[in-house]
This record gives C-alpha cells, sequence and structure tokens, in this order.
C-alpha cells in the first residue's frame, strides 16, 4: 500500500499553538503573526479544490474506468439538477443496487435452473423431513409416503419419461 506521505515522516506544520490552552498561557508576536498567517493559509480560494481530469486518468486503470464509464455519465447528468454531493450519493447508490439486483437475479437463475435431479451430478439438492409427528398430534403416527425401496433416493427418476 502507498503512503500518504510518500515515505517520510509527516510533520504537524501547527506547533504548539495547536492546543488551545497552550494559545490562552500566552503568546509572543512573533507567534501571534505566525498563527495568524497559518489560519490565513489555511483558507481555500473560491475555485479549490480543483479537479484535474488527467490526476484521474492517472490514478484509475482504463479497466476501472470503463466499468465505471455508464454510472459516471449518469452521475454527470444529475448534477445540475441535484447538486454535486447528493448527486454522488445517488451514483453510488445505484451502483450498489444494481450489483444486489444483478446477484439476486443469478442466484434465482441458478437455483431454478440447476436443480439436482436424477440427470446430473451437481445442483442444489433439497430434501424435505417428514412433518414432526408426536403423540397428540392429528393423524398420529405418520408414516412415511414412500411405500417402496425404490422410493429412497429417487431424485426425480419415476417420474421421468423414459
Amino acid at each position: 500500500m502507498a503512503s500518504n506521505t510518500g515515505g517520510v515522516k509527516p510533520m504537524p506544520i501547527q506547533g504548539r499553538m495547536v492546543r488551545e490552552r497552550e494559545r490562552i498561557l500566552g503568546m509572543t508576536p512573533e507567534e501571534r503573526k505566525w498563527r495568524a498567517q497559518y489560519l490565513k493559509d489555511q483558507t481555500l480560494s473560491h475555485n479549490e479544490p480543483r479537479l484535474v481530469p488527467e490526476y484521474w486518468k492517472e490514478v484509475r486503470n482504463p479497466i476501472r474506468r470503463f466499468y465505471r464509464a455508464p454510472l459516471d455519465a449518469f452521475g454527470r447528468m444529475l448534477t445540475p439538477v441535484l447538486g454535486k454531493y447528493p448527486a454522488a450519493y445517488v451514483r453510488y447508490f445505484t451502483g450498489k443496487f444494481l450489483m444486489i439486483g444483478a446477484g439476486v437475479l443469478g442466484m434465482t437463475y441458478y437455483f431454478k435452473y440447476n436443480g439436482n435431479d436424477w440427470t446430473k451430478k451437481g445442483g442444489w439438492r433439497v430434501i424435505q423431513s417428514r412433518p414432526l409427528s408426536t403423540p397428540g398430534t392429528p393423524g398420529w403416527p405418520k408414516v412415511s409416503e414412500r411405500t417402496k425401496p425404490s422410493d429412497y433416493a429417487n431424485r426425480g427418476f419415476a417420474n421421468s419419461p423414459i
């Protein structure tokens, strides 16, 4: 993982004046001048932060830019209508909902068309247990619906047309 400081140890430029108690104890005129300049330097100009498109092309690889392009275009379309931050939220959650929807559709397809029966080895096998039968419940003792030994481990073979 890349370092935020480029491998150089971070150095605080605020000095001891970062704490309010230190400033209350007393500041020299030189420290006051430095503090005023420091606070002035913290204010951004009207055109900052500045978005540099070349920077994002360098940071994001072409594959990532490709799969992000549809939602980025959608976000740019929403920005004049909703504003910068609401459009970013809508873009973010639209992508998440689309991924969840694709996952649900994929799982639905898989479970619907890849059941385990006698024709294939894989797929999800659903085994149902007999209903609970205890003394005192209606129909007790319940016997199994499987009357012949060939009914066990059938996996749909008895109902096949061949």
